[in-house]
């Protein structure tokens, strides 16, 4: 068994059961990663994992899910990032909203609050390996399971928010999180990772959550 085949294993049902259709240029242009994600979403059309801290989006989907083409478009919540989000596509997302990103041939790590990207792996195979190695640090794990426990199951298109900014001296704790909309908490996390870029320590900021 691949890692994938095992990360898809231990996976939710598929978020969406319509055939799995990933047809737009921001995907071709990522040449073998592109057919990758395809047969990813091929096999499991988005799925839930690790009591859904780790969350990939469907090609195709009903309801309230957010499909990988809408949550890619720049008018949703990447422009809040400007140039931080060039050249990424945004395949999944851990439990805080930070993303899962392929971007010049590597799958990488995209954190939410400073856009920074840190290459995590060349080829999805070893991103499911490290993921599945990993998970309670590359997914959120534990204080979700902590969360959920205390609040119930993190509704669809939420993920969880700090209060105050884990990059701002926020706690990683459950008295510092709450359950924000995912574009709102990206939209607001990219409003402050374009003010932190570039500034000295000490600067100061304003953080406020983007409807």
């Amino acid at each position: 068994m691949t890692s994938l085949e095992k990360l898809a294993s231990i996976a939710s049902a598929t978020i969406s059961r319509s055939a799995a259709v990933v047809d737009f240029v921001e995907v071709d242009a990522l040449g073998p990663l592109g057919g990758q994600i395809r047969s990813l979403l091929r096999r499991r059309n988005g799925f839930y994992a690790f009591e859904s801290a780790l969350h990939v989006f469907p090609a195709t989907s009903s309801g309230k899910e957010i499909t990988l083409r809408q949550w890619n478009s720049s008018t949703l919540w990447r422009s809040e990032y400007g140039e931080l989000a060039e050249g990424a596509l945004f395949f999944a997302e851990d439990a805080f909203g930070n993303q899962f990103c392929v971007h010049e041939g590597s799958v990488c790590t995209f954190d939410a609050e400073t856009g920074e990207l840190n290459v995590l792996a060349d080829d999805l195979e070893k991103w499911a390996s490290r993921v599945l190695a990993e998970y309670r640090v590359l997914t959120g794990y534990p204080l979700l399971h902590e969360w959920q426990e205390k609040n119930g199951a993190l509704p669809v298109g939420r993920r969880l928010m700090p209060k105050v900014p884990f990059v701002l001296g926020g706690d990683y704790s459950l008295a510092n999180l709450y359950s924000l909309a995912a574009v709102s908490a990206m939209r607001s996390r990219g409003n402050l990772a374009r003010q932190l870029k570039g500034l000295p320590d000490g600067a100061q900021v304003e953080f406020r959550v983007i409807d």
